[in-house]
């Protein structure tokens, strides 16, 4: 992404564009906070509507904190049709797919039928190094385990349905970047190990195990696998740029990415999530506090530096504590941030791959903290 690009993601608050805004359920605990509110989704809206107007983005936000809650779409879902993106449209989430499959691998654990302490030997006997890797290295890209999607092969496969065996077959012999535990390398092959592991334990597909565990219990309805064969009514084509044209994005099967990033959900859905969290309806109190636990730093033993719990980031972030997942995958570009201590979660789905969340995500932050000073 260059420098231009970045500035323009970061100072455009000018031009208004059209799209339509939901505020859902707002709850007025003062008159003070929800005044603060207003004024923060005023700047919020100000900005994405100027970030639009320019193909600067597309994509559907939702920013919550202590009841209020702030959704729009802003750009297409579709734009050879022109549909627009709304808080109804589903979105492919890329990484942020590994938060569910490490909740799932925890909630089988709480049922018995596994356990993070579970060596990958016992799940795939004749695994190289298998009697050394545990669920826990997988969990926390500390396995060692090259990232499949780095390979230079992966391109030219990506395209082609994939069984997790096959998947696992593509990196299995292959030689370790470190020793299992040493180091912090975030890999996808380790979740589509986990995604092998959770049918193998289960005894069910993937997809059934979070939809029954997962979703029908949060009634996360517009949420799901993709497949790209299924008519899902109201999911977002993803877009790239090529030569300053906005083209179609690439195709990819979605077998390929399995549970290290091949759900599509809503920023509504993903709320429901968040606010789950908070509670033990998917989770006892103990294994959230595992999922939410640093146990890998990323930089030099710094414990300043951010670091991944089971299927999350954590970091300090504006100087409080944060919680989250970036994704991207070809046409998509996502992000999900909590600030617990704050009831805070900011919540971005994005139909272009060139535009990247994170960064949205960044600004959206100081608009909200009080940082902005543009």
């Amino acid at each position: 992404m260059n420098k231009l690009f970045k500035k323009l993601l970061l100072t455009a608050f000018t031009v208004v564009f059209s799209g339509a805004i939901t505020l859902i359920g707002m709850q007025r605990s003062s008159k003070e906070t929800n005044q603060d509110f207003v004024q923060v989704q005023t700047k919020i809206d100000d900005y994405l509507n100027a970030l639009a107007s320019q193909g600067l983005f597309s994509g559907s936000v939702l920013v919550a904190q202590n009841g209020n809650i702030f959704a729009k779409g802003y750009g297409m879902a579709n734009y050879e049709h022109d549909v627009s993106n709304t808080p109804q449209t589903k979105f492919r989430l890329g990484s942020i797919t590994k938060t569910f499959t490490a909740m799932a691998i925890m909630q089988l654990q709480e049922k018995g039928l596994l356990s993070i302490n579970d060596t990958l030997s016992k799940y795939i006997t004749d695994y190289p190094n298998g009697d050394k890797i545990t669920i826990h290295h997988l969990l926390t890209h500390s396995s060692g385990i090259p990232n499949l999607t780095a390979f230079a092969e992966y391109r030219k496969k990506k395209s082609k349905p994939h069984t997790t065996e096959q998947l696992v077959e593509r990196f299995k012999n292959k030689p370790l970047d470190f020793q299992p535990g040493e180091e912090y390398k975030y890999s996808n092959s380790g979740y589509m190990l986990l995604t092998y592991i959770i049918e193998k334990a289960s005894g069910k597909k993937y997809e059934t195990v979070l939809q029954e565990n997962i979703f029908t219990p949060l009634n996360m309805n517009n949420s799901g696998y993709d497949k790209s064969s299924l008519v899902i009514k109201n999911r977002a084509s993803g877009y790239r740029t090529l030569d300053n044209k906005l083209v179609n994005a690439g195709y990819i099967d979605m077998s390929f990415p399995s549970g290290a990033g091949g759900l599509y959900s809503t920023v509504e859905d993903l709320y429901l999530l968040d606010q789950a969290l908070y509670s033990e309806k998917l989770l006892s109190k103990e294994s959230l506090n595992k999922a939410f636990t640093p146990h890998v730093v990323t930089k030099n033993n710094d414990p300043n530096s951010p670091c991944y719990g089971y299927g999350w980031g954590i970091a300090k972030e504006h100087n409080r504590n944060y919680i989250g997942h970036s994704g991207g995958i070809d046409g998509f570009s996502t992000k999900i941030a909590r600030y617990p201590d704050d009831k805070l979660c900011i919540i971005i789905l994005g139909n272009r791959d060139d535009v990247k969340a994170s960064i949205i995500y960044e600004k959206l932050a100081t608009i909200i903290f009080g940082e902005d000073h543009e």
